[in-house]
């Protein structure tokens, strides 16, 4: 059959309208993307805590805390571009019941590299007290104005207990994860300084507010498991966010009574015991909340295996296995020290091995699926429907348009 004219012209004018590779990969991308910074940053936290600390390592750690950053613009700027290029697919992701709950990584991925700022660029020089506090407010902020709206987004729709997951609570974490940034500013903020107050009291409010709304997540998740049992396929790695509230919980609680001693005595709140007592009760509860952390870690892992699909498109999920299991690693080592206990300081170690283990095979299957188009790569037809204008109003043609006469 020979070609027309006319077929040829369709032809040359479907190819012309065929997205190319970097509107595929904007269009495809998601805010799934930022655990694989959190990973990133999961790393030079727990590595940071090892007992034996050495100059080599600290370079390390500053590589990591670099390719963290890079990894956050890369996402950021993505994503913006996403938004301005392709809004529909960018409200698309925001008001997906999946990958809606993902939205408020950024300002987790934000919190690592706060941390990571606190630890490297401080003790250099780099930046100043009044900048860290600063961004401790920032944080604040943000974590705010992100959490509120996605919890009416995501409320606003009803949701299957059958098909419920821990990775919801994402939509709490970043409040709840002012405990643990207020903490590490306080690292940098004389006791004396009035202003320590106020990050000790919000860090102790947000804490709260986190710990409870993220339990009440936690409590539906074990009655989903006693219902259909454990989570199988992608959602098995949401089993290991279930670590992250206790675990997270107990490390602020710690390390903020630390604090706490200093603080309270000097300016002379509630009484000259208060941090001390404080303190002592903040250890005994911490050390329960940190059982519950390595229940559910050891709950998550034992049938996770078995469960797991080992597809590499589904590959973005297994990033669970790091970021969520930071705060009861962390605590550990806040434990052995205050008890001296050897054995935790060796399961610290391994813990922090194996974390940076399950980075490095991570972040290579996760560039393989990438490679293979399998993440973060729309099909053309979907670029080429996002990219067509909106179908105009249907219009009466007796009637013309519906005006209003005054």
């Amino acid at each position: 059959m020979e070609n027309t004219p006319q077929s040829g012209i369709d032809g040359r004018a479907q190819r012309q309208s065929r997205p190319g590779t970097i509107a595929r990969r904007i269009h495809g991308w998601s805010w799934q993307a930022f655990p694989i910074g959190m990973g990133t940053g999961a790393v030079y936290v727990t590595l940071s805590g090892l007992k034996d600390h050495s100059d080599t390592l600290s370079k390390i750690e500053t590589i990591f805390y670099g390719l963290n950053i890079a990894l956050f613009f890369l996402n950021t700027i993505t994503l913006a571009i996403q938004a301005i290029v392709f809004p529909r697919q960018a409200l698309r992701l925001i008001k997906d019941p999946v990958k809606g709950v993902f939205v408020p990584l950024v300002v987790l991925s934000f919190a690592t590299i706060i941390i990571g700022t606190i630890n490297y660029a401080f003790p250099l020089g780099n930046v100043t007290a009044d900048f860290i506090y600063g961004l401790f407010w920032v944080y604040v902020t943000f974590a705010i104005f992100t959490c509120f709206p996605m919890l009416m987004i995501w409320f606003n729709n009803p949701h299957d207990i059958n098909k419920f997951t821990p990775a919801y609570a994402f939509l709490i974490f970043p409040m709840m994860l002012v405990g643990v940034v207020s903490f590490n500013v306080l690292k940098v903020m004389s006791p004396t300084d009035t202003r320590a107050i106020g990050v000790l009291l919000t860090g102790y409010f947000f804490q709260g507010l986190g710990f409870f709304m993220t339990f009440f997540y936690l409590f539906i998740y074990v009655l989903r498991v006693m219902t259909t049992g454990f989570l199988d396929g992608h959602q098995a790695n949401g089993a290991f966010v279930a670590c992250g509230p206790p675990g997270f919980t107990a490390l602020a609680l710690i390390n903020l009574a630390d604090h706490a001693r200093e603080i309270l005595p000097y300016h002379g709140h509630i009484s000259e015991k208060a941090g001390e007592i404080w303190y002592a009760a903040s250890i005994m509860g911490a050390l329960m909340l940190y059982g519950l952390a390595i229940f559910f870690f050891v709950f998550g892992i034992l049938p996770y295996w078995f469960k797991l699909h080992k597809h590499l498109n589904e590959i973005l999920g297994c990033w669970a296995l790091t970021f969520p299991n930071v705060g009861w690693i962390s605590t550990t080592r806040a434990l052995a020290d205050i008890f001296s206990l050897q054995g935790l300081y060796t399961l610290h170690f391994v813990m922090t091995v194996l974390m940076c283990g399950t980075w490095l095979v991570l972040i290579i299957l996760t560039f393989m699926a990438f490679w293979k188009g399998l993440i973060f790569k729309s099909a053309p037809e979907d670029v080429v429907k996002d990219k067509m204008p909106l179908p105009p109003k249907e219009v009466d043609v007796e009637k013309g348009p519906d005006t209003h006469s005054h």
